[in-house]
């Protein structure tokens, strides 16, 4: 068997400051700020990233998961996650996980100040998301993404 070798086995603090910012394409208010830490280091099958949610920006937009577990710990700060259609206010300490298949979640931040968290899961070949306040579902295949509408599924052998 043969192993590829990571460039790093460690991201020390300083290489945090390297983040990208992310605007999720389906949500005009989405900004978020990610530091990719699981990939640096060379790990595939879970990934963990530190995201900076600034004031008065969502994360991505309200989903759910069929296949790939997640999870988020928050570190600083305060925030609103939306699960299951509740919405619970989130600070420092606070640890909310998403088995499959997963309701739907999402994170905002309406306060003054930056909401700092970590955020992971499992990374499979197959996923698929649905979108359930825009009827859209999300079938990513390795690299490729298609996004459909939810009611373009129909069964392929239809139960009577």
């Amino acid at each position: 068997m043969t192993t590829k070798k990571p460039e790093a086995y460690l991201v020390r603090a300083p290489a945090r400051d390297a983040a990208f910012e992310f605007r999720y394409p389906l949500n005009p208010a989405s900004q978020l700020f990610m530091t990719p830490l699981s990939r640096a280091v060379g790990m595939e099958r879970i990934g963990i990233t530190l995201g900076r949610l600034p004031p008065g920006k969502e994360s991505f937009i309200y989903h759910s998961h069929h296949h790939e577990e997640e999870f988020v710990y928050v570190l600083s700060g305060r925030g609103m996650a939306e699960i299951d259609g509740e919405e619970l206010e989130v600070g420092p300490g606070d640890f909310l996980g998403f088995p499959t298949p997963s309701v739907g979640h999402h994170m905002r931040n309406p306060f003054a100040e930056d909401l700092v968290y970590l955020m992971g899961g499992e990374h499979k070949e197959v996923e698929v998301a649905d979108f359930p306040k825009i009827g859209k579902r999300l079938v990513r295949d390795g690299d490729a993404l298609s996004l459909v509408d939810v009611d373009a599924f129909k069964p392929l052998f239809p139960r009577d």
